[in-house]
């Protein structure tokens, strides 16, 4: 089954005004600095979002530092790799705190899979949009079990622009928004692919869950 990605921002223009739609955030501010975040479920497509967003920065001949969390190499050590394969390079970091002093004198940082990052990435967001740098994050808003994930919460919270992508359910066809996993594992943090994890809908994945818990 082919993945297809949603996703749209909502623009208000002002009362009575044309209400426009978009993925991007509109850059025609004088104003810099803030934070955009991209969230969803596994195979949603945020990073290959990401990535679209970054290079059309580096087009643009703006100068821009790209972070991963050091724990994921699933597709490559130094890249951000979405799930089509689509790559860029990328500087893994053990802790949030390691993104400041890396990412001095750029215009734009981009963050993928933020729900790994420590709490401390939220501070770290924000005294970069504070010093003007344009900050977009990609990552899962929740953890297999449907629980808001990591330090993404926060982060939803005081982004000036949000964009939720959603995968398809693989098993009723409908929009997905969650991240079932197939394999019988508890621990929080598996790294996995089409093998561990599938996108659901609410619905197919509430049915999975209880399927899975243990008769008592």
């Amino acid at each position: 089954m082919e993945f297809v990605t949603f996703a749209l921002t909502y623009e208000f223009t002002g009362f009575g005004s044309e209400v426009n739609m978009f993925i991007e955030p509109g850059l025609r501010s004088t104003a810099k600095g803030w934070i955009e975040v991209i969230c969803g479920s596994m195979f949603s497509g945020k990073t290959e979002e990401l990535i679209r967003r970054l290079k059309r920065a580096q087009y643009a001949n703006q100068s821009v530092e790209i972070f991963k969390p050091m724990l994921d190499t699933r597709y490559h050590d130094t890249q951000i790799v979405s799930h089509d394969a689509n790559a860029i390079h990328s500087t893994p970091v053990e802790h949030a705190r390691n993104i400041l002093l890396l990412a001095s004198e750029v215009e734009v940082v981009g963050i993928d899979e933020a729900q790994f990052f420590d709490s401390s990435l939220l501070e770290v967001c924000e005294q970069l949009a504070a010093k003007g740098v344009r900050v977009i994050v990609a990552g899962l808003d929740m953890d297999y079990l449907g629980k808001p994930f990591g330090p993404m919460p926060q982060l939803l919270a005081v982004a000036e622009y949000v964009t939720k992508v959603h995968a398809i359910c693989m098993v009723c066809g409908n929009l997905a928004s969650h991240s079932y996993r197939k394999v019988q594992d508890q621990q929080l943090l598996l790294l996995g692919e089409k093998d561990s994890y599938e996108p659901r809908c609410r619905r197919c994945f509430e049915q999975g869950l209880k399927q899975n818990t243990p008769k008592t």
